[in-house]
């Protein structure tokens, strides 16, 4: 069944691996006849400052950062190509995350459950997140236990009702050996087809 899946390379510069995985993405996906939503984070211009507290006097939305969201309100599939950088998010990346994912379009802070977590308003969402890193997968599993993958999918992904998250951890990706870029994207390509 056709999906309509939003593609955000969350890479904060323009032609990387990340931009090149997005890509290939969304080209074996419309080949299949899903509906796509692009964005590249590398082009969008924005304020990274929240600015006041408490949600009570925060800045109305860019229209890039309104554009994401109303992307993202529209999906049922998020696609997000990211590097990992320092054991987190690129610091624009964070930047997009603190200002679109508010309070009132991300999730309720009205309606709390029995532990006091607000109301997810974007459940119904699926996602997948492909991570270029260059931390191996099994160091990454083994010395860190997957703190990044737990981070995004319990703290972000997960908190705004988008489940379930899946990952492909594409790593080493500093200077990968010849022939597994291509192995990656041919992996990249049958998610797209798949809509996964």
């Amino acid at each position: 069944m056709p999906r309509k899946i939003f593609v955000f390379d969350a890479h904060p510069v323009a032609d990387t691996l990340n931009a090149h995985m997005a890509q290939t993405y969304l080209a074996a996906a419309q080949a299949t006849g899903h509906d796509l939503r692009h964005q590249s984070l590398s082009q969008m211009a924005f304020d990274p400052d929240f600015g006041q507290t408490h949600y009570r006097h925060t800045k109305a939305l860019e229209p890039d950062l309104e554009a994401f969201m109303q992307a993202l309100e529209w999906s049922d599939h998020l696609v997000m190509t990211m590097p990992m950088w320092w054991g987190s998010y690129p610091a624009k990346t964070k930047a997009l995350l603190d200002r679109s994912l508010m309070a009132g379009r991300a999730f309720d802070t009205r309606n709390p459950n029995i532990i006091g977590l607000p109301a997810p308003m974007l459940s119904g969402r699926s996602a997948r997140v492909i991570i270029t890193s260059d931390t191996p997968r099994i160091f990454q599993r083994l010395a860190y236990g997957d703190a990044f993958q737990k981070q995004i999918k319990g703290q972000v992904t997960g908190f705004v009702g988008i489940k379930p998250t899946r990952f492909t951890w594409l790593a080493p990706a500093g200077t990968p050996k010849p022939g597994v870029v291509e192995k990656w994207a041919a992996k990249v390509e049958t998610l797209g087809r798949k809509g996964m």
